[in-house]
């Protein structure tokens, strides 16, 4: 009965590192699982702790091993050494053979050479290490195997030792067979409860760490959709399946605080649907979630609320594989700006065909006005003198009848023309007579500032003369006498800016915003077309045109034309 006891006292000690794994490992696992860096191996193999359990385990078997009938040494002190030396790395495997080693003079009762040998199971050290790759690379029932064969045959050599010296007493013999019997069955439960012990920790702090890990990978993919869904110009609403509100993004806060600007994200989710639907005034949506949850139908439609017009949509949102309908997502886009332009689109496309309509009347009225313009002439010479003045004011007016047609053939038309590389300042100095002739009758005076650097451009020479034309004389009917026109030109890094600058009266900030509408004008006498031709040429130009003015100061119009390499292709 007393070597029953004393076989279980070993067992318990050699057991120590086995249920002092979980306590003394787990944080080494955790910080090794949380370094991406580290390998599989480096993970595996525990150091520290396991270390210096099995070393406390081996001096406490060592120590209280006994000698059944005075001769049998029993010693499991060489598993929790073997245990080391196949789970850790090679240089704690041999810190702790060393020791081993180093305890049998000390503890043997009669220390020997053969015993030395046989006691610590040295011969078993290399071929320990040499497998513990081996044993990495088992399972659970392998690692069971190499570290119960390993342990099996250490321990007879340990029990056979005092036989194999002449030491033994002989009644001992007969007991041989038991004892390797229970040896048998406490090496291999022994072994079976290390392995386990180690694999189990092993795998519940890998399954554990991987559980963190695809909740962070959750967390983080869901804050890459949120943060896509606040960057969309949409309002987005996730339902559940109940229809709450899961989640909103920042487009949907912004419009649903037109409503209610106190509004905050945290009261709004976990919410019903149906009263914030109310708030918005889109109740029909309500009814829509419900059947995109229910009937899992797709809905589109086309809301207004006052003088916006939203565009909303409704989707079921499903599982993978099993097409279950899991929630919903509603979708809400402001496209009042876009039906805007629509409106305006088909307001242009009416316009043009109207102008088209006209540009052919006009074109065709011009036929009967040089009919009646040359029977006046011959009208003019056969009647007597006192009716010139008649005869011409008729021809006056309807030359200038015939000018507003011209005008308003070239706004309609907007037909593309050829274009050629010339001077600017050539184009200016042409019509530089013409517009001190003007100026002169007006009593008014020319200032004409040239840039000497300024580079050829690519332009239609007849239009731009015209567009120099109409800004000058504009300019000086806004001006009283002895008012200045200036023409100037500057060289720019992209361009070239020409400006036109006179010092009338101003315009007032409500009309600078209508200049360029068609038949818009402040003149008395005025079509309306003058400025709005200046803007046609501009752009087939490629160009822009922009004004500046205050009043009592006078205004400035400055027309930019991009150099020639700036621009794709000319006709």
């Amino acid at each position: 009965m007393g070597e029953v006891k004393e076989f279980l006292l070993q067992f318990l000690i050699a057991s120590l590192p086995a249920f002092l794994f979980p306590l003394t490992n787990t944080m080494r696992l955790r910080r090794s699982f949380n370094d991406e860096a580290a390998s599989a191996d480096s993970i595996y193999r525990i150091t520290l702790g396991f270390t210096l359990t099995c070393a406390l385990s081996m001096i406490l078997c060592s120590l209280f091993s006994p000698r059944l009938w005075g001769t049998l040494h029993l010693d499991f002190a060489i598993l929790p050494l073997f245990a080391l030396m196949l789970y850790s790395r090679m240089a704690e495997g041999v810190f702790l053979a060393s020791l081993h080693l180093l305890l049998y003079p000390v503890l043997a009762v009669n220390p020997t050479f053969s015993g030395f040998i046989l006691d610590t199971g040295l011969l078993l050290y290399p071929l320990v290490l040499f497998f513990s790759k081996s044993f990495y690379r088992s399972d659970r029932k392998g690692k069971v195997a190499i570290l119960s064969l390993f342990f099996l045959i250490g321990e007879l050599m340990i029990i056979s030792s005092p036989y194999l010296m002449g030491t033994a007493k002989k009644e001992t013999g007969l007991s041989l067979l038991a004892i390797a019997v229970l040896n048998i069955i406490f090496t291999i439960f022994i072994s079976t409860l290390f392995v386990c012990m180690i694999e189990h920790t092993y795998e519940k702090e890998k399954l554990r760490m991987q559980v963190m890990q695809l909740s962070r990978n959750y967390f983080r993919e869901a804050e890459k959709l949120q943060q896509m869904m606040d960057a969309a110009p949409l309002s987005i609403i996730l339902l559940d399946r109940q229809g709450d509100i899961m989640t909103i993004n920042e487009t949907f806060i912004q419009l649903f605080r037109k409503f209610k600007p106190q509004a905050r994200k945290e009261e709004l989710i976990r919410s019903r649907l149906a009263p914030v639907m109310a708030d918005l005034g889109f109740e029909v949506l309500i009814e829509r979630a419900g059947q995109s949850l229910e009937e899992h139908i797709k809905t589109r439609e086309l809301l207004q609320s006052g003088d916006k017009a939203y565009f909303t949509s409704t989707s079921p949102i499903k599982k993978g594989h099993t097409d279950e309908t899991i929630g919903a997502v509603v979708i809400i886009q402001d496209i009042t700006e876009l039906e805007t332009f629509r409106k305006e689109l088909n307001h242009v496309e009416r316009l043009s065909l109207v102008g088209q309509m006209a540009a052919g009347i006009t074109h065709e009225i011009r036929n009967p006005m040089a009919v009646v313009r040359g029977f006046l002439q011959l009208m003019q010479e056969k009647s007597p003198p006192t009716l010139d003045n008649y005869y011409r004011i008729v021809m006056e007016e309807l030359d200038r009848a015939n000018s507003i047609i011209n005008d308003f053939l070239s706004l309609a038309q907007n037909r593309s023309v050829r274009m050629e590389l010339c001077s600017l300042h050539d184009i200016i100095r042409e019509l530089t007579p013409l517009l001190w002739a003007d100026a002169n009758l007006r009593g008014q005076s020319i200032e004409v500032r040239l840039d000497d650097e300024l580079p050829n451009l690519l332009l239609n020479q007849k239009e731009i003369k015209q567009l120099i034309l109409n800004l000058g004389r504009n300019g000086m009917e806004a001006m009283g006498e002895k008012g200045e026109l200036t023409i100037e030109t500057r060289k720019r890094v992209d361009g070239v800016e020409l400006s036109v600058k006179d010092q009338g009266p101003g315009i007032p900030a409500a009309e600078r915003e209508r200049l360029f509408e068609p038949f818009f004008t402040t003149k008395s006498q005025g079509t309306g077309l003058g400025l709005a031709l200046c803007l046609s040429i501009v752009e087939r130009h490629s160009g822009k045109i922009s004004v500046q003015s205050e009043e009592g100061k006078g205004t400035m119009f400055t027309v930019f034309f991009p150099c020639p390499e700036n621009v794709e292709s000319w006709m």
